[in-house]
């Protein structure tokens, strides 16, 4: 085994080891653990006001038995959590900023590896972003879904919310109706139980090899989950002794392992932006049409919400991710290193689907529309993307008129409006929830269907944004628009009546409007005024990159390593 990096802090002699052990002594710590033992941080998300990852101060304990067990020296230490149900105005604006707190916590720290605690959406992106730009030996532990919602006799999961919205504005489903729901949904701990963006995020670290194999799919509520982490906790000590960092399993192979087996879950559209974000702190070269080069012939094998029927719960119960892997196994690049020493190939063998009508064969697929699809055009001259195993197919190839929203509180003020001038063909058009223009790029992308409409008994219309998409939502929704409208994208120029075309067969996202008179409103565009004179909103809007680059900031792609340039002492 190579030196210890802790031994920098642990291992001196004089004033300075003094200070470092002698403060941590008053924890209770003997002198022991001191001499020779790699230092594993436990990095914890958990937070009251992040319900998916209450649960994770009993889940460290679990990993902490594990480091311990194999001779290492636990230690636990808090990051910023984001809790995507509560934060405002979305917790995508803040999820660089946890991934600097992540980087500079572990870079600063006398550390050997790290076990990363994730859970909710954007603290799994955050956390790996953050110790990519370190490249210590680390393992991620996700927090797992929670168990199947209940209500009435039937399972329900937050893909549902979106429909009993739908139904609660057309009056079809009562208050009390909604709160019977409510009280049914969230029957444990854990992530959502959909393949929404949460879920999606777990399997992207699975696929990627960053994770022991199994880790997507076992509930939060499940003992096995912290039979996990346990010997999550076992193999990072390990890991430390054999010197396999991040940037030894994290090569571009593994990253279109993940590309190919998002496609095979129906996974969130943004996987895409949080990958990209990833393969940018780990100096991979990625680019969007690669998520469409990559799905693009895998179809769709795990029957599940919002794509499907079913739900994680029953995705574990069916082999879970390694099941889904092996059903895809022709597509894969097998022979990747992963953090438990094995191949990707030696993880799946024998792996098979243990019910075939919630993981499928390639041969025979849930659906063989999956994937993302990337589009191109002049309403998107840098890309957007669409993900067809959630949008209708009659809407596929669709020319409509441009129903525009100028941002979020535009769109708060007309949709239910009566005299709003759309109809079903019309294409609903939301500007300004970019990166930049909200900030922070919120799921606002798949609106609501106009009231008006709703009471005629339509259920999806082309809409197009900036924006996001919840991975928990669907519909025939263009998302990620780049440039977005507050960066002088094309977006900001499209008015009411406006044709729009889109054909997803061809890749093609097109404003049927003349270039002189689309250069005609430019000029008559009033830049607008910066709303932000100071603070962390301030900084986002001038270093955030766009969506099709994984709207990181500018500033922190790569990584400084785990060197510390200056002692303190």
């Amino acid at each position: 085994m190579k030196k210890l990096r802790s031994s920098d802090w642990f291992g001196r002699s004089g004033k300075d080891g003094f200070i470092y052990r002698a403060w941590m002594k008053n924890q209770g710590i003997p002198s022991d653990s001191f001499r020779g033992k790699p230092v594993i941080g436990i990095c914890n998300t958990w937070s009251e006001l992040t319900p998916c990852n209450a649960h994770f101060r009993e889940l460290a304990e679990s990993v902490r038995r594990g480091v311990l067990e194999a001779g290492g020296f636990p230690v636990e230490f808090p990051v910023m959590s984001l809790g995507e149900t509560l934060m405002k105005p979305t917790a995508m604006l803040f999820r660089n900023l946890a991934s600097m707190d992540v980087e500079e916590s572990i870079r600063a720290n006398p550390l050997d590896g790290v076990i990363l605690l994730c859970g909710c959406d954007k603290t799994t992106p955050s956390l790996v972003m953050g110790a990519c730009s370190v490249n210590l030996p680390t393992i991620v532990v996700s927090g797992g879904p929670m168990l199947t919602g209940k209500y009435r006799g039937r399972d329900i999961g937050t893909s549902d919310l979106w429909r009993f919205s739908e139904d609660a504005r057309q009056g079809l489903m009562t208050e009390e109706e909604l709160n019977l729901a409510e009280s049914g949904m969230c029957r444990s701990r854990g992530h959502c139980a959909v393949m929404g963006t949460a879920s999606s995020m777990a399997a992207m670290v699975e696929a990627l090899g960053i994770t022991l194999p199994g880790n997507a799919a076992i509930p939060a509520a499940d003992a096995n989950r912290k039979v996990l982490a346990q010997l999550s906790g076992r193999r990072i000590v390990d890991l430390v002794r054999e010197g396999v960092k991040l940037s030894d399993v994290l090569t571009r192979r593994a990253f279109e392992n993940a590309i190919r087996v998002n496609a095979a879950i129906g996974g969130s559209t943004n996987f895409a932006i949080h990958l990209m974000a990833i393969a940018g702190r780990m100096g991979v070269e990625l680019e969007l049409e690669d998520f469409d080069r990559y799905s693009r012939d895998v179809p769709l094998v795990a029957n599940l919400q919002p794509s499907g029927k079913y739900f994680m719960e029953d995705l574990y119960y069916a082999g879970g991710l390694p099941a889904v892997m092996h059903s895809i196994e022709a597509s894969l690049h097998t022979d990747v290193l992963t953090v438990n020493g094995r191949t990707m190939g030696e993880n799946i063998t024998g792996c098979e689907s243990l019910n075939g009508t919630v993981i499928s064969t390639v041969e025979d697929p849930f659906n063989p529309i999956s994937g993302m699809v990337v589009l191109r055009g002049n309403l998107c001259a840098d890309g957007a993307v669409l993900k067809p195993s959630a949008a209708t197919p009659a809407l596929m190839q669709h020319t409509g008129r441009a129903v525009v929203f100028e941002d979020i509180e535009d769109y708060r003020l007309k949709i239910d409006d009566p005299e709003l001038d759309v109809d079903e063909r019309s294409v609903l058009v939301l500007k300004n929830v970019g990166p930049k223009g909200y900030p922070g790029m919120p799921e606002v992308g798949n609106m609501g269907i106009p009231k008006k409409l709703l009471e005629r008994g339509v259920t999806d219309m082309v809409r197009i944004s900036d924006g996001r998409m919840s991975g928990t939502g669907f519909g025939t929704v263009v998302l990620h628009v780049s440039p977005e409208a507050a960066a002088g994208g094309t977006l900001g120029l499209v008015a009411d009546g406006d044709l729009i075309r889109l054909d997803v067969a061809g890749r093609r996202l097109e404003l049927l409007v003349g270039a002189d008179e689309l250069e005609r409103r430019r000029g008559l565009l009033v830049p607008a005024e910066d709303r932000f004179s100071r603070g962390y909103a301030k900084l986002y809007v001038e270093h955030v990159e766009q969506a099709h680059l994984g709207a990181d900031f500018d500033f922190l792609k790569g990584g400084s390593g785990s060197e510390v340039s200056r002692d303190s002492h």
